[in-house]
């Protein structure tokens, strides 16, 4: 059976062998989009971009995406943020991505560094896009071509921002979902973080008020790093409430978060929005009701 059997949306996602027999293609864009987080207790995190491990090793005519560096809004307080549209329209076109290109994005840590970006591509009217199923891990472990050193030259191309889809949600849209029956809104961070017993903590621990953990952890099959099937997404999905509602995902920074949301997304959901500030800005607002547990 095929991973993308039972998707609304399987184009979104691209297998290994597939992505092997296109390498050749002009149009193709391929971006490693890993960055590290380095935990430490004075800041929660450090980012480090994975660029090193890009120059140890990617796939043949890839790209490297600093997701801090090149993607975020730099002049906003938290990490991550979406940048303006003009912004993204510049760095994509430094990569090369214009009408025309189609791109596939992948990561070597976990893949939610290239949901993300998958995400942001949609957000700006960007729909000719696919994350690597398994991600770096898959395509190395069955040992198919790698190149080294640092990304080879690319002629710019033309990226036109034709409509900047309303997908991104600030704190105000999360607290009219609290005690709303008809939304759902899903912390894809770890059980432990959602409980508040442990884990990495952005100021208070715990959770926002009302919402339900659905990890981005728990998508993934752990020994393939691949996406679970379908019918197992759906389940998962379905055993939290999240169908049939307006779903808003969200967790530390707006990344993990993406993974929920493409795979509801795969799944057919009609209405999936991201938290982009999520627990960086909410749990540090006293203003702002969490709980625990």
């Amino acid at each position: 059976m095929s991973t993308t059997e039972g998707f609304a949306h399987p184009e979104f996602l691209i297998e290994t062998d597939a992505l092997e027999q296109q390498l050749d293609d002009p149009e193709l864009r391929i971006l490693d989009c890993t960055t590290h987080l380095i935990p430490d207790p004075k800041i929660t995190y450090q980012v480090v971009p994975g660029r090193a491990d890009f120059e140890k090793g990617h796939i043949p005519g890839g790209q490297f995406i600093d997701l801090q560096g090149d993607l975020s809004d730099k002049d906003h307080r938290f990490r991550f943020m979406l940048p303006s549209a003009e912004a993204f329209a510049a760095a994509m076109s430094g990569f090369g991505v214009g009408d025309g290109t189609r791109v596939v994005l992948y990561s070597t840590a976990n893949p939610w560094w290239a949901t993300r970006v998958w995400w942001m591509l949609r957000v700006f009217g960007f729909d000719n896009t696919a994350v690597l199923n398994g991600g770096w891990q898959k395509w190395s472990r069955e040992g198919r071509p790698v190149e080294t050193g640092p990304a080879k030259p690319r002629t710019p191309g033309h990226f036109v921002v034709r409509e900047q889809r309303p997908l991104m949600v600030g704190k105000e849209e999360v607290q009219q979902a609290i005690g709303n029956v008809g939304a759902c809104t899903i912390n894809a961070l770890l059980p432990e973080q959602h409980a508040g017993t442990g884990g990495n903590s952005y100021g208070r621990p715990g959770h926002i008020k009302g919402s339900v953990n659905l990890p981005a952890a728990h998508l993934l099959d752990p020994n393939t790093n691949e996406f679970l099937p379908a019918s197992e997404l759906r389940k998962r999905f379905a055993a939290i409430g999240a169908f049939d509602k307006n779903v808003i995902t969200y967790c530390g920074g707006g990344i993990a978060a993406s993974a929920d949301a493409l795979a509801l997304v795969m799944l057919g959901h009609p209405d999936v929005r991201l938290y982009d500030a999520s627990l960086s800005e909410w749990a540090t607002d006293p203003s702002l009701p969490m709980e625990t547990g």
